[in-house]
C-alpha cells in the first residue's frame, strides 16, 4: 500500500515541477532521469518538440571513464557531458527540470557537473 502512496506522491511532484519549467531552442530544459543503476539526462527544446543532445551512464563515450566510479561521480561526469554536447550546438544556458526527483545526491551532481562545465542554470 504504501508504494501506491509513493507513487502518488511522485506524480504530483512531477506535475508541479514541470508546470513551471519550459524549455525553448535557445534555453533549453535539462530533463534528468535516475533509475536505480544509471542517470539519464536530455536538453528538451519543447516549442519545437524535439530533443537538442542527450547523454546517459550508458553512453559509449563514457564507458572506459566510468569504470570503477561510484553513482555519483558517474552523475558529474555525465553532467559534464551533456553540457560539453550543448556548447558544440552553441547553447550555454538551460532551464533545469528534475522531474520528480529531489535535487539532492545523482541528480544534484548531475547538476554541479554541468555547471562545471560552463552551462549557466
Amino acid at each position: 500500500m504504501a508504494t501506491k502512496r509513493i507513487e502518488k506522491i511522485r506524480i504530483k511532484r512531477k506535475k508541479r515541477v514541470r508546470g513551471k519549467v519550459f524549455g525553448t531552442e535557445a534555453k533549453p530544459r535539462l530533463s534528468v532521469f535516475r533509475s536505480a543503476s544509471h542517470i539519464y539526462v536530455q536538453a528538451i527544446a519543447d516549442d519545437a518538440g524535439r530533443t537538442l543532445a542527450e547523454a546517459s551512464t550508458l553512453s559509449k563515450e563514457l564507458e572506459a571513464a566510468l569504470k570503477g566510479q561510484k553513482k555519483i561521480e558517474a552523475a558529474k561526469t555525465v553532467g559534464k557531458l551533456v553540457a560539453k554536447r550543448l556548447q558544440e550546438a552553441g547553447i550555454q544556458g538551460v532551464v533545469f527540470d528534475r522531474g520528480r526527483f529531489l535535487y539532492h545526491g545523482r541528480v544534484k551532481a548531475l547538476a554541479d557537473g554541468a555547471r562545471e562545465a560552463g552551462l549557466v542554470f
